[in-house]
């Protein structure tokens, strides 16, 4: 958290251009596809919807701990190649940027890193933008791969961990989306059929 409560493990060593970043004078933009669109601590200087190609928002990453545990394992949002995406791009407040920064790094790239942070280019209204964003790093052993809807489903549908069910996760984002007018059809009908299985099991 960006408050000094130590909430995350250790994060992976920051490499030397993205340490960098903590002293730059240009703008320093994020894209933002899951929960950095709506979570309170992340500060943002400015905000704008963005359309990102090449890459999909995606329960890809087993989740061991959070949404679930070692013995059933729930799944969690990342960004996978592919297709395309709707977020937001963040402008990272100037007169916090190194604190800002640091903040996002052990937030996201937890030891073992699952994520990679690079720069894309995304279209906004205001033209082409080419922010960081957080993708999945498919040679980890967290990444759960193209699993079918159904086994998505299933697994969102029984998992739970620390911070709660998988499928209130899944719920919780689809809500924050619809909020701040973003569609996401595969979420929906991901929400539907955790739905159902959830009747079905009473």
């Amino acid at each position: 958290m960006l408050d000094g409560t130590p909430e995350f493990p250790p994060a992976d060593p920051m490499p030397p251009d993205i340490a960098a970043l903590r002293d730059s004078v240009e703008p320093v933009w994020i894209f933002a596809y899951g929960s950095l669109m709506w979570d309170p601590e992340i500060p943002r200087a400015e905000a704008e919807p963005a359309l990102l190609r090449g890459y999909h928002r995606s329960f890809c990453l087993y989740s061991y701990d959070y949404r679930g545990t070692r013995t059933r394992p729930g799944l969690t949002l990342g960004l996978d190649r592919g297709g395309a995406c709707r977020g937001i791009v963040l402008r990272l407040p100037p007169e916090s940027l190194a604190e800002v920064i640091d903040g996002l790094w052990l937030r996201e790239m937890t030891a073992p890193r699952v994520y990679d942070m690079r720069r894309l280019p995304v279209r906004t209204a205001c033209g082409t933008r080419k922010p960081f964003a957080f993708t999945v790093r498919r040679d980890h052993p967290d990444y759960a791969g193209r699993l079918s809807s159904d086994e998505t489903a299933r697994i969102i549908a029984g998992a739970a961990g620390r911070r709660g069910a998988c499928r209130d996760y899944l719920a919780g984002t689809l809500r924050h989306l619809e909020a701040l007018g973003i569609a996401d059809t595969p979420l929906q009908r991901l929400v539907a059929r955790v739905e159902a299985l959830a009747a079905a099991s009473g």
